[in-house]
């Protein structure tokens, strides 16, 4: 058994393989990073990416434009985010249950549009693979980190511009401050509601964008709940990574190489019981969570609503 996974071309596609399923979870979960560092939680990202995923889907497959795809399911996104925060910023509602009906409300919706649209399982073809010129062509490492389709390359550098966005821009401190201290942030003449409208929009668009990752760009078809808890998991990153960028890369990575080391358990049929190698990338995110609780540098506003005067 270990020999087998210790074979250079498995080693090699399971480090390709997690790269790529690390996509999805970077697009929710730095989405979800800036939503939370202006103090507000969307636990119905999982919800935002079904419908991502079917809008993206459904657009490529009568249009046939990748294009058409990703701009409807930034469309949607950016719908469903007015919608979550108007409720959670406009109506104060408590913040895990208004996610939670999100997530259902997306979970239902996308599952109805499906079976109305389709009659059976259809594929599309996605994104294909770039061969980064001449890096595409070094050994192991060009076959790891350059052959991936246009959305894998997009979430990466994603990472640094908002590492930088957050950081060290006037916009980024506003957030932060909004996150921290919206009292304060409020008395300084910034507007606490336009600011988080703003990051929870932007988040629910980088969600449903994750979800179109999954359906026009990995995997190239649309399944009932194809998601299978990616979104909650993305939520989870964000604390595993300390609310910072490059942290919520590294859990991404993690994540998403556990799940390609379970995929290609299964693959090549190696003797691990299939339960146990399904179970990894969940009981992670739980051991994740445990982890994150005994962090105190969250941000100090999270899950509260702002009330002008208190």
């Amino acid at each position: 058994m270990i020999d087998q996974l210790l074979d250079s071309s498995v080693l090699i596609g399971i480090a390709a393989s997690g790269i790529r399923l690390a996509t999805p979870y970077l697009y929710a979960a730095i989405g979800e990073t800036f939503g939370q560092r202006s103090g507000v939680l969307n636990l119905g990202v999982e919800g935002i990416m079904l419908m991502g995923a079917f809008s993206g889907f459904w657009a490529v497959y009568h249009t046939g434009s990748l294009l058409a795809g990703v701009l409807i399911a930034l469309l949607v996104g950016l719908l469903m985010g007015l919608g979550t925060a108007f409720i959670n910023v406009t109506l104060k509602a408590e913040q895990g249950i208004s996610g939670i009906g999100i997530y259902l409300f997306g979970l239902g919706l996308s599952d109805l549009l499906f079976q109305q649209s389709f009659d059976s399982v259809v594929t599309v073809n996605g994104f294909p693979r770039i061969h980064v010129p001449v890096l595409s062509r070094i050994p192991v490492l060009g076959e790891i980190f350059f052959q991936h389709n246009l959305l894998v390359y997009i979430a990466f550098v994603l990472v640094p511009i908002a590492w930088f966005v957050l950081n060290k821009t006037t916009l980024g401190l506003k957030i932060r401050a909004v996150g921290q201290n919206p009292q304060a942030a409020d008395a300084m003449g910034i507007s606490v509601a336009r600011v988080r409208y703003f990051t929870v929009v932007l988040g629910a668009m980088l969600a449903a964008t994750a979800g179109a990752s999954l359906s026009i760009a990995l995997l190239n078809v649309f399944q009932q709940n194809m998601t299978a808890g990616q979104g909650f998991i993305a939520v989870a990153l964000v604390y595993f990574g300390s609310w910072r960028p490059f942290g919520v890369m590294a859990g991404a990575l993690l994540f998403s190489t556990v799940n390609a080391l379970q995929l290609w358990v299964r693959t090549k049929g190696i003797d691990i019981p299939a339960e146990y190698a399904s179970m990894a990338p969940y009981l992670l995110t739980i051991l994740a969570l445990v982890l994150a609780s005994q962090r105190v540098d969250q941000p100090a506003a999270l899950t509260k609503p702002f009330e002008r005067g208190e």
